[in-house]
């Protein structure tokens, strides 16, 4: 705890050095760069300042509004589940139906629509509407019943680079499901673009009974939707109303 401690004062004066205030960031907040950067103070550091710059570039609001992204909205392809109380773990899941997404044409769109769905989920488990700075969130990738037409690479490297670059040490785990023979080949060549850290957080769900009950165990029944063994409804992201997070201007 202590060497934490003292890698964060570290980081936060080769920050200074770089320009970069803190004054408005938790050590927690901090320590997932660290983390992310096996605890290397100016890499850390190089990498927070990048993040700095792109929320800034990127979302001159603070946030990316419902309005930017209707498009990715309507398709209604993004769910998020609330953890219920009494579940053993509290991040929110992110379910994301590959069978219900195409290739944008409107990319800029595409990449707005990423940082809404990821900002607001993450949002969604502030204690008290406020951000202590570690916390997480889990992730479904379904790929049932997707045909060619609903496969994209690209989209799939920009959601993960986004958590790598922008999102250090926010995904607890992501599981992929329902993964068709086609679709193998597809993700070894998307998996050479994912950090060691990444894949090691990457779970592929085969259809045995042992590895869907641990599954469905991990998620935790109450908050898994009902199709996928669990408990809960469905629920579109755009459905959830997240008290502290702005939806539109």
């Amino acid at each position: 705890m202590e060497a934490q401690e003292t890698a964060v004062t570290q980081m936060r004066k080769s920050l200074e050095k770089l320009g970069c205030s803190t004054e408005n960031y938790n050590d927690l907040t901090l320590m997932r760069f660290l983390i992310a950067r096996s605890m290397d103070i100016e890499k850390a550091a190089k990498m927070f300042v990048q993040w700095k710059k792109w929320r800034d570039d990127f979302l001159p609001l603070g946030f990316i509004p419902e309005s930017e992204v209707p498009d990715e909205l309507a398709s209604n392809k993004v769910y998020l589940q609330i953890p219920s109380s009494n579940a053993h773990h509290h991040h929110p899941v992110v379910i994301v139906k590959t069978n219900k997404h195409f290739s944008s044409k409107d990319q800029l769109q595409f990449k707005k629509f990423v940082v809404h769905f990821l900002d607001k989920s993450i949002a969604s488990s502030f204690m008290e509407g406020k951000e202590k700075g570690d916390e997480k969130l889990l992730a479904i990738l379904d790929l049932g019943n997707i045909t060619y037409k609903n496969v994209d690479p690209r989209a799939l490297i920009t959601g993960f680079q986004f958590l790598q670059s922008y999102y250090p040490e926010r995904l607890a785990k992501c599981y992929i499901i329902s993964m068709p023979w086609f679709f193998v080949s597809i993700w070894k060549m998307i998996s050479v673009f994912l950090e060691k850290t990444t894949l090691e957080k990457i779970v592929i769900v085969g259809n045995g009974e042992e590895e869907r009950k641990k599954f469905r165990n991990e998620i935790g029944e109450d908050t898994l939707p009902e199709e996928y063994g669990g408990l809960a409804k469905l629920t579109a992201i755009q459905d959830v109303t997240v008290s502290h997070f702005p939806e539109s201007n």
